[in-house]
């Protein structure tokens, strides 16, 4: 017989555990999102593959607020963040500090997640784009790569909470 294991038998770490635990070296940037979900549910992915940090960019809504909270469950407390008004600002302050910048959109140069060689000994901030519009025009110049996830049904694109959950999930494998 299977059971399902219980919270407390899940050995999560608290908070403040969590602060101090060494992070993967990846940062991940929100850049003009529009859906608090979107905000929400990213906060919750970064906390489960113990993201270094949230950069949220533009029009991105912020905490605390109850529609982030709703999917975020308390990740807005673990997970370190901040607010950058200008997304450029923000890659050219990553960039100084050693990251290579990588935006998940699909570009004339992109490469498919599958066939990006992530670097175990590097520095990552991954940018996450509007729900409709994509990373920022203005920013696409200033992005080190780009990578994108191969889809092979009918839509254009995944929801960027999704998107973000399989880009973290493949940088903290290659990272950890």
């Amino acid at each position: 017989m299977v059971n399902k294991l219980k919270l407390e038998e899940l050995n999560r770490i608290d908070v403040e555990t969590f602060k101090k635990v060494e992070k993967i070296p990846l940062v991940v940037v929100l850049d003009n999102i529009r859906s608090m979900h979107n905000v929400g549910a990213t906060f919750r992915t970064a906390d489960a593959f113990l993201v270094q940090k949230i950069i949220l960019c533009g029009i991105t809504p912020q905490p605390p607020h109850r529609e982030i909270h709703k999917a975020a469950l308390g990740a807005t407390e673990s997970v370190d963040w901040s607010y950058e008004s200008d997304i450029n600002t923000t890659i050219n302050d990553l960039k100084s500090q050693g990251f290579e910048v990588v935006g998940i959109e699909q570009t004339t140069n992109s490469a498919m997640i599958t066939d990006f060689k992530i670097d175990n000994t590097k520095k990552y901030a991954v940018i996450l784009g509007n729900e409709v519009e994509g990373i920022s025009d203005e920013a696409l110049q200033n992005i080190d790569s780009f990578i994108e996830i191969p889809q092979l049904g009918t839509k254009h694109s995944l929801n960027v909470s999704v998107c973000g959950g399989i880009v973290m999930w493949e940088f903290a494998k290659a990272l950890k």
